[in-house]
């Protein structure tokens, strides 16, 4: 009869070495940055705050960066979805490179996706005569806005979605189709509500890219005070003004929102996973 082999016992130094490593590590990189944030915004005051952060030029940054992470929540959320479906339940030719184009946002920078759309629908531009036909300015306008803002969050839906796709099979699919269920029918009674969790995790990550998306917007849109302004623009803008408590407050209001959809995604992951 074999002997069990004793359970390895890690080295307690080593252990707490690691561990207080990485908190140290987590601390300078994010605690400390985070934390002389809200000492200076502190110390400016209130008052100051308020009379910085008091004006419609503000309120319409918020606003506007608020409408372009809908924006991309909706169609990111709507069409992502439709191509993790076709991606994994489909078998196709060009299959394998569409897959690794997918990831392409990840690694463009995106200032250069502003200037591509700025060559795409500025004048002399590919999709002029497109702009001309619907009415639409989409350079230094919103609309450009949202197709950069679109560009930069496609993934995450999609990369959420595909493995749990696959986790959940077709099983339960061809049951129903068997049973003479349509095709709308089977993806509203079946296929949505076994991704609903990984589609949530996809379009929080979705929102949270997109609220704090700069260069892009900034390039397309040419942050135009009360216009064309996003709150991460205006946060850059009331620097250099020396607007000091205002970039700090608005930049806090960000985090703010960032920290709360960390939490929700961390509930969707662990739901994504029961």
């Amino acid at each position: 009869m074999a002997k069990s082999h004793p359970e390895h016992r890690q080295n307690p130094w080593v252990k707490y070495g690691l561990i207080t490593a990485v908190a140290a590590y987590l601390l300078w990189l994010l605690g400390l940055p985070i934390f002389t944030l809200i000492r200076h915004t502190v110390e400016i005051g209130a008052g100051r705050i308020a009379e910085e952060l008091w004006q419609s030029e503000v309120a319409h940054a918020f606003a506007l960066t608020v409408l372009l992470s809908l924006g991309a929540v909706l169609f990111n959320g709507v069409f992502g979805t439709l191509v993790a479906y076709v991606m994994v339940r489909q078998r196709f030719r060009g299959r394998a490179l569409i897959n690794a184009i997918l990831d392409l946002p990840f690694a463009v920078s995106p200032v250069v996706v502003g200037y591509m759309l700025i060559l795409l629908f500025g004048k002399a531009g590919w999709l002029q005569g497109l702009a001309e036909w619907t009415g639409i300015s989409w350079v230094f306008a919103w609309p450009g806005m949202l197709v950069a803002t679109l560009f930069v969050t496609f993934p995450f839906v999609v990369r959420e979605v595909m493995p749990v796709l696959e986790e959940v099979g077709t099983e339960q699919e061809e049951a129903a189709r068997t049973l003479g269920a349509g095709g709308w029918k089977i993806f509203w009674r079946i296929t949505l509500p076994g991704i609903r969790w990984g589609l949530l995790y996809g379009v929080s990550l979705t929102l949270a890219r997109a609220l704090g998306e700069f260069g892009a917007v900034l390039v397309v849109g040419a942050g135009v005070s009360g216009s064309t302004e996003t709150a991460t623009i205006y946060v850059y803008r009331a620097m250099e003004e020396r607007m000091f408590g205002g970039a700090y407050a608005a930049s806090l209001i960000l985090i703010g929102f960032s920290f709360l959809l960390l939490l929700g995604m961390e509930w969707f992951k662990k739901r994504s996973n029961v």
